[in-house]
């Protein structure tokens, strides 16, 4: 493992508890950083920060991300116990039902908008307006390939990512002249809990779309993002990183 320096560094990981995220947390406590859990699961997460401890700092924050005034807090609260937010991954999501359009579940399709794209947003108005005061931060948002290529059975999904793909760019745009970094990274699908939500097709159909063949390990992941997290990304901003296995064709 290829050592990243986050010494002195507080971060965010939503979703942390499990798959992706608690991935991303240990590799930012083994490159130095403190980081807050927020997750919508309480139990979960405490944990996760109690099985992660003795890499360093790490607290769980109960959030639901779907609800503004809960992230506002989870914000203020984790500012008051480190002192600032310096690095934050938006990384909470479910995948929602397979269906076609025409058969998708209403309730459904809010819920996978409100996590998945809306909980983004949130996120990202909590936190931004700190990293502004301080004069420095680095965002990575969970995205995915479905984002850019759209996935059959999965509009709701493919929606929500291809919007966080979008709100990366608004937002790098709008963080330009600061030291704030905005980006975005698009995994094809790692063998995580959110396969729970899908049926074995759709898990089939996904495999088949990878030329590497094989899905991404979340280590793999939360190497390219400890990167996108560190100092040393003090350039590329509002951009789209690939962990396809050679899928995208953009």
């Amino acid at each position: 493992m290829n050592h990243i320096d986050l010494r002195g560094r507080h971060g965010v990981v939503t979703g942390g508890a499990q798959g992706i995220g608690k991935a991303v947390v240990e590799r930012l406590l083994r490159s130095g950083a403190a980081v807050a859990i927020w997750d919508r699961d309480a139990a979960l997460a405490e944990a996760a920060a109690r099985e992660l401890g003795s890499l360093g700092r790490v607290i769980g924050v109960a959030v639901d991300i779907t609800d503004w005034s809960a992230v506002a807090r989870a914000a203020a609260d984790t500012q008051a116990a480190f002192g600032g937010i310096d690095l934050l991954v938006n990384n909470a999501g479910i995948a929602g039902p397979n269906a076609p359009v025409a058969e998708y579940p209403l309730e459904a399709w809010r819920e996978v908008i409100d996590i998945d794209l809306t909980g983004v947003f949130h996120c990202c108005r909590a936190v931004v307006p700190l990293m502004q005061r301080q004069k420095y931060g680095r965002i990575v948002n969970v995205a995915s390939v479905a984002g850019k290529e759209g996935n059959p059975n999965a509009a709701a999904y493919s929606a929500a990512k291809a919007g966080v793909i979008a709100l990366t760019k608004s937002l790098g745009k709008e963080l330009a002249g600061e030291d704030i970094a905005v980006n975005c990274i698009t995994p094809a699908a790692a063998k995580t809990a959110i396969f729970d939500q899908m049926t074995q097709t759709h898990i089939d159909y996904m495999l088949s779309k990878i030329p590497r063949g094989r899905f991404v390990a979340v280590e793999e992941i939360a190497a390219m993002v400890a990167w996108l997290l560190s100092a040393e990304n003090s350039f590329t901003t509002g951009a789209v990183f690939d962990l396809s296995g050679g899928r995208a064709t953009y």
